[in-house]
């Protein structure tokens, strides 16, 4: 490394921590944030294609029930294995597959005849959404500079919130306008698959998963064109890989395990209390006498509560941690989700679904944001994973329970669950540690 300015000597994970924000870093962002408003606005269809099949289809809630949670037992399994193969075959691969596994399937699912069949199809989908998702918030976090990474993988999550509104705009005017308007809405699904074909060739992989194989040509390449990119002139780095993992390397050894076991709390409860009222709440407005294309209205109106929310968090958690910002954006959702259970106004339904909108969301950016952080470059994609797949068996749970919740005790008891649950989130994620400002684990 002749070029080199060799009066300093620092890792490379070093050296991408002191850059500031690039062109590189935005393109990294988004180039992962588009796949991430796709997943976004998959997950957000099925909730009006949902509505629109109970009439046009005459399906009863448990049926209805089946459709929303079967994605998830495939986003639990994709979330598993693909933080497994992230952490052996690299980042960018498994991102650039799972975007084609979900977007065919999705596509596909506009030709369906039958509730089995989309039913099939749907835990398809799941696999390649699950396995997306924490794939690609630890790339971004891999690469984004230590003072503002928390920052940039807030703005990462922030596009789910594009993509929920996409699918907000796309259930309001495309769903209801004919009787195979689901069936167009889920077409759009084939468009992460053209994307995936991109994708491949536009995103880095992770330097530290290319130093972990012992790829260190490929990673100085990719952190000097960061560096280049910042106009920063590049520094030696050590030649040699660094030590593999050892086997004890484990996110349930003693030293992982406490923030191992707060991690999957968190992820549960917030994926039982989201998904569990996000995935009905167009269907639990129709049941409550509004007509379909009005309660798709409030559904988006709520919808953009998202994006404020994802603001606000990314400002707070480098001023506040990534603890505490956490911490009170669950615990500001528990307030909006019980508060909701009890509106029977219009005005009361959307001040109440915005609100919880605004916590909820900007919780999930600061879920994200902590999840790699926690964990050394041998178990991240693993670790990011496991808690993303635990979160999703309450993801499952959730629209099976919502009708035995409605029958026994109405929308009250049905967003008071929810709230408790919000409440359980925050507090476990006091236990987790703080890393504001510190660089990654090796």
């Amino acid at each position: 490394m002749s070029d080199a300015v060799t009066e300093t000597s620092l890792t490379r994970a070093e050296r991408l921590d002191r850059l500031p924000f690039t062109r590189k870093h935005g393109k990294l962002l988004l180039g992962s944030g588009v796949g991430w408003a796709l997943d976004a606005m998959d997950v957000g269809l099925i909730s009006f294609v949902m509505a629109a099949l109970a009439a046009q289809w005459k399906l009863d809630a448990g049926t209805l029930s089946w459709i929303g949670s079967i994605g998830f037992v495939g986003m639990a399994i994709g979330a598993s294995v693909g933080g497994l193969l992230a952490d052996r075959i690299g980042r960018r691969q498994v991102f650039a597959l799972t975007l084609l596994v979900y977007g065919i399937a999705t596509g596909a699912s506009a030709l369906v005849g039958s509730v089995a069949m989309l039913i099939v199809l749907r835990f398809i989908v799941g696999i390649g959404l699950g396995a997306e998702l924490p794939v690609a918030s630890t790339l971004v976090s891999e690469y984004a500079p230590k003072a503002i990474r928390g920052r940039v993988v807030v703005a990462l999550e922030a596009f789910w919130a594009i993509g929920w509104i996409l699918a907000a705009l796309i259930g309001y005017l495309v769903v209801p306008s004919s009787p195979d308007g689901w069936r167009w809405a889920l077409a759009v699904g084939v468009v992460p698959t053209a994307y995936a074909a991109a994708i491949r060739w536009g995103l880095p992989e992770s330097v530290r998963f290319l130093e972990s194989k012992g790829r260190i040509a490929e990673a100085e390449d990719a952190v000097r064109g960061f560096e280049a990119s910042a106009g920063v002139p590049p520094v030696a780095s050590p030649d040699a890989a660094p030590a593999a993992a050892t086997p004890t390397d484990s996110i349930w050894s003693p030293a992982y395990r406490a923030r191992t076991a707060a991690l999957w709390a968190v992820w549960f409860c917030i994926n039982l209390s989201y998904y569990g009222a996000f995935i009905w709440i167009p269907t639990l407005l129709v049941q409550r006498g509004f007509p379909l294309v009005r309660s798709f209205e409030f559904t988006l109106i709520i919808t953009l509560a998202q994006l404020p929310g994802y603001a606000v968090a990314a400002w707070l958690i480098e001023k506040w941690g990534r603890r505490l910002t956490l911490a009170v954006f669950l615990a500001g959702s528990a307030v909006a989700a019980a508060a909701f259970g009890f509106a029977t106004t219009e005005t009361l339904i959307i001040v109440t679904g915005c609100t919880l909108s605004f916590f909820n969301l900007g919780a999930w950016g600061a879920l994200y944001a902590v999840g790699p952080e926690i964990y050394p470059t041998g178990v991240r994609g693993k670790g990011t994973g496991a808690a993303a797949a635990f979160g999703r068996i309450a993801s499952m749970l959730a629209p099976l329970s919502v009708p035995l919740m409605l029958g026994a005790g109405g929308m009250v008891l049905v967003f008071g669950v929810f709230g408790v649950a919000f409440l359980l989130a925050a507090g476990a994620a006091l236990v987790l540690p703080e890393h504001t400002g510190r660089a990654l684990e090796g």
